[in-house]
């Protein structure tokens, strides 16, 4: 297996180096956190000159460690290791796991000459709170499974290949070590039930709990489809299993957390401001996503709209899914008010695009169907469907860009084509 290159987030490691902050790196577990620190950015300060002995690492997830996750020896540990010259830096692996880190960390961050990075597997590490944790000092790099170009560079077959595996297995880094269809589906199926929903389980103390695991498997068979807890309570309701809405919600909250899943908001494009409800809900692994339905549920044009969806998310846009309102007559010459959908809406900095995820356009009817949302936007920015043909880029008479799925994933300017 070909050694993976991690350079989007090696270089936002590097651009973050000695900025006085505390370098949060955050993502679900497995996602290659450690293996950027611990390999890519440890040999990175050794190449740029950094002596290895001024390296302090500490895994807290490691029983070696293990008197190390209080907070008051984790700082006795680390102050007993510096000395006042020179620069020096501190790696920690699943800081979590330490009991009052938050305040060990600030007491550390104040040393000008310490340098310090951690990596977390729940969202008490996302940006809002890891400015509340460690007042105004922290600096979050948010870690991804493998996207499919960093797949490809180490998949040892053509890309056509690599995408069918990808979809169905996923993008966490050690399933490209597993050689047959058999060990990954395994090894996912393993660790979403003895990882992930334990974690979840025992963080929430949910144990006996059959409600998380059903969730779970609901939200993976409707995955990208619009949804809100109400919705999730009465499908629950229809399959005997009394559960309130206010339940899901939380639940819905725990899995947010652990970053198995993301959600998207939709946003009224015209009317400029977020609807209430429903959500979409997305997979941060379509291979975690698809072990929960024991590979059974494997339809290429959902999980191909999920990875776009996490690939613009890698690339770091805000991502929504969009509204259209507009008025058209029926066929009674009756005006009536529709609401169109446009599936993204990327936001980043003074950029934005709209894309739109469309499995095959065989004819000009299907033509019509997906860029109906785009044509009555109404504003300059860039129009892009992606389709999953072998085509060659090209623009149409409404100036709406079509792409090919390996274009767009394997170009990192993909969208300014």
């Amino acid at each position: 297996m070909e050694p993976i290159k991690r350079d989007i987030y090696l270089n936002r490691l590097i651009e973050r180096r000695e900025n006085g902050l505390i370098k949060v790196v955050t993502g679900i577990r497995r996602c290659g956190k450690s293996y950027l620190m611990f390999k890519l950015y440890y040999q990175y300060l050794l190449d740029s000159g950094v002596e290895a002995s001024r390296i302090i690492t500490v895994s807290l997830d490691d029983d070696d460690y293990e008197e190390l996750r209080d907070s008051r020896q984790l700082s006795r540990y680390i102050r007993q290791r510096i000395t006042d010259d020179g620069m020096w830096y501190v790696f920690l692996d699943e800081v979590q796991m330490c009991k009052g880190f938050e305040s060990a960390l600030n007491g550390l961050n104040r040393k000008e000459n310490l340098d310090i990075y951690v990596t977390g597997s729940n969202s008490k590490f996302l940006s809002s709170d890891v400015l509340t944790e460690f007042r105004g000092r922290g600096d979050e790099v948010r870690i991804y499974p493998l996207s499919f170009s960093e797949y490809v560079s180490a998949y040892s077959g053509d890309k056509y290949d690599a995408w069918i595996d990808y979809y169905t297995y996923g993008g966490l880094p050690l399933i490209l070590s597993r050689k047959t269809d058999e060990l990954k589906s395994q090894y996912l199926i393993d660790l979403c039930r003895e990882l992930y929903l334990k974690d979840i389980e025992e963080r929430h103390k949910l144990r006996g709990d059959n409600v998380m695991a059903a969730l779970v498997n609901v939200l993976a068979s409707a995955v990208g489809s619009l949804t809100n807890p109400t919705k999730l309570a009465n499908t629950f309701k229809s399959n005997g299993i009394n559960v309130s809405d206010k339940t899901i919600g939380v639940y819905i909250g725990y899995l947010l957390d652990a970053f198995l899943i993301s959600k998207a908001e939709r946003y009224d494009i015209k009317g400029k401001k977020y609807i209430a409800s429903p959500f979409k809900y997305y997979f941060t692994d379509v291979g975690l996503r698809n072990a929960r339905l024991n590979f059974r549920q494997q339809e290429e044009n959902h999980l191909m709209e999920n990875i776009i969806y996490n690939e613009l998310l890698i690339r770091g846009f805000n991502v929504d899914v969009g509204v259209v309102e507009h008025s058209e007559r029926d066929e009674n010459g009756k005006v009536v008010r529709k609401r169109l959908e446009v599936d993204f809406i990327c936001n980043r900095g003074n950029q934005r695009y709209y894309i739109q995820s469309a499995f095959a356009i065989p004819d000009s009817s299907k033509m019509h169907q997906e860029q109906k949302s785009l044509v009555h936007i109404g504003d300059s920015f860039k129009k892009i469907i992606v389709v999953k043909d072998r085509i060659k880029l090209w623009r149409n008479e409404e100036g709406i860009v079509i792409m090919g799925i390996m274009d767009f994933l394997l170009n990192p300017n993909s969208l300014d084509l």
